[in-house]
């Protein structure tokens, strides 16, 4: 394991205001939640944790129970436009006289914000070992060495009833499997006509079951493909319809979580949500969280596994194809009588 850089925290007594920084991308900002939630819990109810990210992955913190002041960079993807907002920010940064900076992004733009902030210690986040990100994420945080950090799913919106109120407004009647086909390319993409015999496996079991289909409007050619051959009463389609804060409060209800590499992962993850993860190329090591409550279909067992392409150099997706819905089947049933 890498070593993590930092300046640890040298007092007796315990850091009254410390800012985190994580700002991209969505399910890497998600997953350093249960680790942030896990520090609040042991520290002071006085103590100050703010939070730095950018505009597009602002949503979730700004909405949960968890910060005392979000603050954002703007300018999309726009590198200059980050520096400039960056730069406006800091005197209202320096004003809150930060004692501790958890980098947990390790970039231009965290270094740049931290070096203005002269905090009395800091720690970076290790960004290249082959270790499951929220282990780093925690090594990052107990690197200062006054808390050791755990992980808590115990994470609210500030609006108590909000994901009550999401799931009635999304009209979701019945318990829900999540299906996620989210893979960004072909070596991380099950077939769909696989997601569909698999729902139908389950619901011929589990008939009380309906499924949702949650994502971004990449994987919208599949729902449809789902809800058509489901049939709308068993399959609802939530495709690009879901602001972040709404997708994380519908995972946060579900039964359980089928997904490829995507964000909506880190969702199932950060809450607790029982999750079936197939990842194809997707390195494990970087995904599999070792949790009882998930299981993880990967290529870590093939000599050509955890590869990282896109394309397949054997030409059969073998890590992918292997895997039959009745396989898959069955280990969603071990799963939900395990996490029952």
């Amino acid at each position: 394991m890498t070593a993590i850089i930092h300046q640890k925290w040298s007092k007796t007594i315990l850091p009254k205001r410390i800012l985190v920084i994580r700002l991209q991308a969505m399910g890497d900002v998600i997953i350093t939640l249960p680790y942030i939630q896990s520090l609040r819990n042991q520290l002071p109810r006085d103590t100050i944790i703010d939070f730095l990210t950018r505009d597009e992955t602002a949503d979730i913190p700004q909405d949960i129970d968890l910060f005392n002041k979000v603050y954002v960079i703007k300018g999309k993807r726009n590198f200059k436009k980050h520096v400039l907002y960056t730069l406006l920010l800091i005197p209202k940064l320096f004003l809150r006289k930060y004692d501790v900076i958890i980098d947990l992004q390790n970039n231009k733009i965290s270094h740049l914000a931290t070096a203005f902030l002269f905090p009395k210690a800091w720690t970076l986040f290790d960004k290249f070992s082959p270790v499951f990100a929220g282990t780093r994420n925690k090594n990052t945080i107990d690197a200062l060495g006054f808390v050791e950090s755990s992980i808590d799913h115990d994470i609210h919106f500030k609006q108590k009833s909000f994901p009550e109120t999401v799931i009635e407004n999304f009209s979701i009647t019945k318990p829900f499997i999540i299906i996620n086909p989210a893979g960004f390319f072909e070596t991380r993409n099950w077939q769909t006509d696989n997601y569909v015999t698999l729902c139908r496996i389950i619901q011929e079991k589990l008939p009380q079951i309906t499924f949702v289909v949650l994502g971004v409007g990449l994987i919208e050619e599949k729902a449809l493909i789902l809800q058509k051959e489901l049939g709308k009463e068993n399959c609802i389609n939530l495709v690009g319809k879901t602001t972040p804060s709404e997708a994380f409060a519908i995972v946060k209800k579900a039964r359980m979580v089928v997904s490829e590499d995507s964000g909506l992962l880190h969702f199932a993850f950060a809450v607790g949500t029982p999750t079936l993860a197939i990842l194809g190329s997707t390195p494990s090591y970087w995904m599999n969280s070792g949790l009882p409550n998930a299981y993880f279909l990967d290529s870590s067992d093939l000599e050509c596994g955890n590869c990282f392409q896109p394309t397949c150099k054997r030409g059969d997706i073998h890590c992918l194809t292997r895997y039959t819905p009745a396989f898959v089947a069955e280990k969603v049933f071990d799963l939900l009588n395990k996490t029952n």
